[in-house]
Parts: structure tokens; C-alpha cells; sequence
């Protein structure tokens, strides 16, 4: 239920990929830079939000639906399990919508 409502991409933070995860980091130092912030505070404040980017993308990290004051993890641990996979299914996904123009169907209608 919750992988269907959050939608998150791994299960884990050790799972990103370090070249994903790098990607990241480079973002939001330039973020931090422009927003004329100084070098030292820099580090601090990309760590804090590398780290919160990482709790959004992590089934583990992330809070959990039914009770918000706890994490995935604790509540599976709390019943003696560990996620170690996931599967996410979106209904329609991959078919293609039909795209029909309102007009030439009405025409096409009265020509019938």
C-alpha cells in the first residue's frame, strides 16, 4: 500500500546509484552557491538536503502512510521483518491513449 501511494524508487539509500547520487550533490552545490550562500555553509546545507532528498527516493527512510511519527523501516522492524524488494504497477501504464478530434468525429458522423 505504501509503495503504491509514495512511489518510491529503491528500497534503500545504499541502492542509489553513486553516479545518480553524485548528480545530486552537484545540483544542489550550484543551488546553494547562487543563492549567493558562503562556501562553509555550503557543505552543511547540501548534506542536509542530500539527506532528505535520499528519506523522498528510499522506501526505508521515507515515513510511513499509516503513522506518520515512525519510518518504513521501524514499522517492519517493529514486526520483525526487512523489506528487501519491491514491485510498483500503475494501472494504464504504457497504453496509449486514443487522441481523437471532437470535430472531424462529429463530421465524420454527419457525413455518415
Amino acid at each position: 500500500m505504501h509503495v503504491a501511494a509514495i512511489n518510491p524508487e529503491y528500497v534503500n539509500r545504499e541502492q542509489v546509484p553513486a553516479d545518480r547520487l553524485a548528480h545530486e550533490k552537484d545540483v544542489l552545490v550550484k543551488e546553494a552557491l547562487n543563492e549567493g550562500k558562503p562556501e562553509k555553509i555550503v557543505e552543511k546545507m547540501v548534506e542536509g538536503r542530500l539527506n532528505k532528498w535520499l528519506s523522498e527516493i528510499s522506501l526505508d527512510d521515507q515515513e510511513f502512510v499509516k503513522d506518520s511519527d515512525q519510518t518504513v523501516a521501524h514499522f517492519v522492524e517493529s514486526k520483525g521483518d526487512k523489506v528487501s524488494s519491491f514491485i510498483r504497477f500503475e494501472v494504464g501504464e504504457g497504453i496509449e491513449k486514443k487522441a481523437d478530434n471532437f470535430i472531424d468525429e462529429v463530421m465524420n458522423q454527419i457525413k455518415d
